[in-house]
């Protein structure tokens, strides 16, 4: 052997001889069983091979590469392995010159052909399989770097070689967690055939660019719908690991992308089927964090907003468009309720990697395709379609809450958009219950940024608020601005909702999660004052009844407003305020425990059919309120003004301001522009002092000019409808005058003494010739 390297590295010509004639040599014993000179021939070839690397290799290599075809198609396993080590050797050298006429798709086919081996003696079987992936190891290393190869990435290899790495990979136990990468593995593993397949099918994905993805991607998913590995979806999970873990990052929307591509391509499949690879998206979503949803991020949820309606369909109607319903439809709408956890769990994925300004367009977005009345989304009529909006408003909501709870947002001007809000707060208002739950849910989220919420989880009145531990932050400017601008919108709403007779405990711990997150998120002063007032007038609520509310909404109502002013009083750390609350539930635990978030907020609460006859001691009063918090700063005008929603001027989605606001802007207007203020002041000597003088006291006129417009809005809110009316219609007569002198001017000037119109430059025109026949300057016309 020693001569013929010798020989061989002398004379390089000489080389493509050597090869025909070993591998004439080696034909020949093949067909004659002499396996001995096979092993002689094969090892020759190998050590040759290895030694030389001259310029004339690729003739030798011809021969090398027939020699190794002509052991595989043996039928005997040993000369199959014998073949397959020596073509790993020979993949493992780097050649000098590229080979432009080369193939590999007979080796790609046998290799895979190896790897689906089923002999019967299980030690050879298993060691066809890992001769089969290592051979297809070789083939990949050899071809995938260099362009003028045969292209190992076209559709025809990889259909080979994706599902003959699977088909061994499908043999792992499914209780072996498969960690993100390869680890350090023992001999016995190595020796493994699923662990030989997985690590060269992460090197084959390592390997993959841009463009090869696709075409990588496809067999997995045509292998996984052709066994049904869909359903348990162990496997299929397991496998889509692998792949995020070894493409590269910046790729991974395009798998992404293919995952939801077949989702839609399996519409019409079974729930178990689509909900398996919906439950791999979510997987796949985590995985590749920020690089999942890639550029095209609304069409993401679009797909799967897509999939949850026609789930929901499927669900009412028991059957796939035109397919004869079968017997299975309660089956059916079980898995379909399934699939559509599945989706909506998903959709949170999905929105958990992405940052906080696309997180708010994706729920604009979602909020857009709730079907809601006077709203673009069609209403479907009959019973029929009212379930279908049902379905499709809470599972939209759901999903939306899901989004919610993974949004972080320190400006709630940016996180709610006017838009947005006012849609969400119009489903609040819907007759059906667990919708209005949902929407209470996800503007506890959106309100709740420092995770108070699950401190409010149960409603009671606790002494001491310490033991809470509450993360509080002082309200930003943005905060104030945008309870300036919502404020009274989210209190309307609030208000209405407790006046719901279908409301249950779920709703009132939320409504007072909801009441106590707004006073620890964004309350300033004036918030703290309307809060108190909302409570109150919802007592009155219960008080009055005038919706003729039950007995247990009833006391939940008292219960929730004395929870509420509870902790709100401990907030505020005014003594004599703690002090009226505490004494007002001290005589309601004595004379009507029902009233208490502890008797009534239980399995079996206690409840009072005498609702109407409680004495005047275990009532929250206004007045009292105003008169301990005004002693302490507040705005107690403010405080002893009943609150009164605008329900008759705000329909669910206007923009209208109410009646009072219009007037009071007109006023405020009109004010501005009298005479009066047109009046100049006689001009002032400027000095030191006049401008510390003005700085000082500006504070002070803003202050009264506040009071001045607080009290116009009052005047028109309390005053009777015909003062307004005759106040209103002296200045609309006013108004109406002037407009008349106006037009009067404008339309029809008074006439020159002489009966002519002067012109310019003083050109006098009859006022009887028609506008067209007047003669005007050159400068005047265009």
């Amino acid at each position: 052997m020693e001569k013929l390297t010798f020989y061989a590295l002398s004379a390089p010509e000489k080389l493509d001889r050597i090869g025909a004639y070993l591998s004439e040599r080696l034909i020949r014993d093949v067909s004659r069983h002499r396996y001995g000179y096979v092993c002689i021939a094969m090892e020759a070839l190998d050590q040759l091979l290895m030694a030389c690397h001259c310029q004339s290799i690729n003739l030798f290599v011809e021969s090398f590469l027939k020699m190794v075809a002509k052991l595989l198609e043996s039928e005997k396993p040993n000369l199959q392995i014998l073949g397959t080590n020596s073509f790993v050797k020979f993949a493992n050298i780097e050649e000098d010159t590229p080979s432009y006429h080369r193939s590999y798709d007979f080796f790609v086919s046998r290799f895979s052909e190896m790897c689906h081996s089923s002999h019967d003696d299980l030690d050879i079987r298993t060691k066809i399989r890992m001769s089969g992936i290592k051979g297809l190891q070789g083939v990949v290393r050899k071809t995938v770097n260099d362009e003028l190869q045969a292209n190992i990435w076209d559709p025809q290899h990889m259909d080979k070689i994706v599902p003959s790495l699977l088909f061994n990979l499908q043999h792992v136990e499914e209780a072996e967690s498969r960690s993100p990468s390869p680890l350090q593995a023992t001999e016995k593993e190595k020796e493994s055939p699923t662990e030989l397949a997985e690590r060269c099918l992460r090197e084959l994905l390592g390997r993959a660019a841009y463009g090869n993805i696709k075409n990588a991607i496809k067999p997995v998913l045509i292998h996984l719908d052709n066994h049904s590995l869909w359903e348990p979806k162990i496997f299929a999970t397991c496998c889509f690991r692998i792949i995020m873990y070894s493409i590269q990052p910046q790729h991974s929307h395009l798998v992404i992308q293919q995952l939801l591509g077949h989702l839609d391509a399996n519409s019409k499949s079974a729930a178990t089927v689509r909900a398996g690879i919906v439950e791999v998206l979510s997987e796949a979503a985590v995985i590749a964090a920020s690089g999942s949803v890639g550029p095209t991020v609304l069409e993401v949820f679009n797909t799967l907003l897509r999939q949850l309606r026609l789930s929901i369909d499927y669900a009412l109607t028991g059957s796939y468009d035109c397919a004869a319903g079968v017997s299975t439809k309660i089956i059916k709408e079980h898995e379909e309720r399934m699939f559509q956890e599945a989706v909506i769990k998903t959709i949170g994925s999905f929105a958990s990697t992405l940052p906080t300004y696309q997180q708010s367009e994706v729920m604009v977005f979602i909020m857009n395709k709730v079907p809601l009345p006077s709203s673009q989304q069609p209403i479907e009529a009959g019973k029929a379609g009212e379930n279908r909006n049902r379905l499709t408003q809470i599972m939209l909501l759901k999903s939306l809450l899901q989004v919610s709870v993974g949004f972080q947002c320190s400006n709630m001007l940016t996180a709610l958009p006017s838009a947005f809000l006012d849609r969400l707060l119009s489903a609040a208002l819907m007759e059906d219950a667990e919708i209005r739950l949902f929407v209470l849910e996800i503007l506890i989220s959106f309100i709740d940024r420092h995770g108070n919420r699950q401190k409010f989880s149960t409603i009671s009145t606790i002494s001491d608020i310490s033991v809470l531990k509450l993360k509080v932050d002082k309200c930003s400017r943005q905060d104030t601005v945008f309870m300036k601008k919502h404020g009274q919108q989210l209190y309307r709403h609030i208000y209405l909702i407790c006046k719901e007779e279908s409301n249950v405990q779920a709703h009132y711990e939320a409504l007072y999660s909801m009441l106590m997150l707004i006073s620890i998120e964004l309350a300033n002063e004036e918030v703290v004052v309307d809060l108190i007032r909302l409570v109150l007038a919802v007592q009155e609520i219960a008080q009055i009844n005038e919706d003729n509310l039950t007995a247990y909404n009833r006391c939940a109502l008292f219960a929730l407003g004395a929870a509420y002013l509870n902790l709100i009083s401990q907030l505020t750390t005014v003594p004599t305020f703690c002090q009226h609350i505490h004494e007002v539930i001290q005589m309601r635990q004595k004379e009507a425990p029902y009233l208490l978030p502890e008797e009534v907020f239980v399995e079996r609460p206690r409840l009072s059919k005498s609702l109407d006859r409680l004495g005047p001691e275990v009532f929250f009063w206004q007045s009292k309120i105003s008169e301990v918090l005004g002693g302490s700063g507040y705005n107690s005008d403010r405080l002893s003004t009943p609150y009164i929603p605008q329900l008759t001027d705000e329909d669910r989605l206007s923009k209208r301001k109410s009646i009072g606001e219009t007037i009071s802007l007109q006023v405020e207007v009109e004010s501005r522009n009298s005479p009066e203020r047109e009046q100049r002041a006689p001009a002032e000597e400027i000095t030191y002092e006049t401008l510390k003088k003005a700085i000082v006291d500006s504070v002070a006129v803003e202050e009264q000019e506040r009071e001045r417009r607080r009290q116009v809005v009052e005047k028109f809110q309390k005053a009777p409808f015909e003062e307004i009316a005759a106040h209103c219609g002296a200045r609309a007569t006013l108004l109406q005058s002037k407009l008349n002198q106006i037009f009067e001017i404008t339309i029809r000037p008074p006439p020159s003494p002489s009966g002519t119109i002067t012109a310019a430059y003083g050109q006098p025109q009859n006022h009887s010739i028609p506008v067209y026949e007047m003669k005007f300057p050159d400068l005047c016309v265009y």
